[in-house]
């Protein structure tokens, strides 16, 4: 079995995140055989009791093939730590999200990349002026990243896209869960001219509250900025 449905599989798991990850691929030298450890084993890896009883909940509860199967049934692609094309400086930071989950292309040119994100009810000021940026961007190569939100993001998006360019969306959601809906046509084609990108499993929906922790990620997942991780 490959390596990352083990990926999935803890990132399934509340609770375990960058730093538990890492603390068990440094316990037990790779998450397939933290997936199999005993209950006593795992706790000497140092996890609390309830993390434990979800990992052996979940072990028994999710199969780990059905849910790869239907991952590459949407053609959704698995990036890890371990991954050279997991964003670079994405690594450099304290807690980066072990998986991302992508439907696209994330490529060494999305390096240079600028996030434009604003209000859901735009004026035809925030619009003209949106769309002149990302026009400008687009069309000198540089990648332009946003959330999909209605307003500012879908503009930049749509303007990076008609200028001929790349551009990203970072989701507050899994990538299979569109948000707004009317925005589903829109994903589809940045997933042929870039990548939606979202470290929330397939079939998350969009909550609100899954928006605050997304919102820093405009920065950290594509270009690199700083700040921990509040999950």
């Amino acid at each position: 079995m490959d390596e990352k449905r083990y990926w999935v599989g803890f990132n399934l798991i509340k609770g375990i995140g960058a730093v538990r990850m890492q603390a068990l691929i440094h316990y037990f030298g790779g998450l397939e055989s933290a997936w199999k450890a005993a209950p006593a084993d795992l706790a000497a890896a140092g996890l609390s009791l309830k993390l434990i009883e979800r990992i052996v909940q979940a072990r028994s509860q999710v199969d780990l093939e059905m849910v790869w199967a239907k991952i590459e049934s949407q053609g959704i692609k698995i990036l890890t730590w371990e991954d050279e094309a997991y964003p670079q400086r994405l690594k450099e930071i304290e807690q980066p999200p072990p998986v991302l989950y992508l439907r696209g292309e994330y490529l060494p040119d999305d390096l240079f990349a600028v996030a434009i994100v604003g209000t859901r009810r735009v004026t035809p000021y925030g619009r003209q002026i949106t769309e002149e940026l990302a026009a400008h961007l687009a069309g000198h190569g540089i990648t332009v990243v946003s959330g999909l939100a209605r307003g500012v993001d879908s503009i930049a998006h749509q303007t990076a896209l008609k200028a001929g360019g790349r551009t990203i969306g970072v989701l507050g959601s899994g990538v299979d869960k569109i948000y707004p809906p009317e925005h589903r046509q829109l994903a589809e084609r940045m997933a042929n001219n870039g990548a939606i990108v979202s470290d929330y499993a397939p079939g998350t929906p969009p909550d609100a509250s899954n928006f605050p922790p997304r919102n820093p990620d405009y920065f950290r997942i594509v270009i690199g900025g700083c700040g921990d991780r509040s999950r």
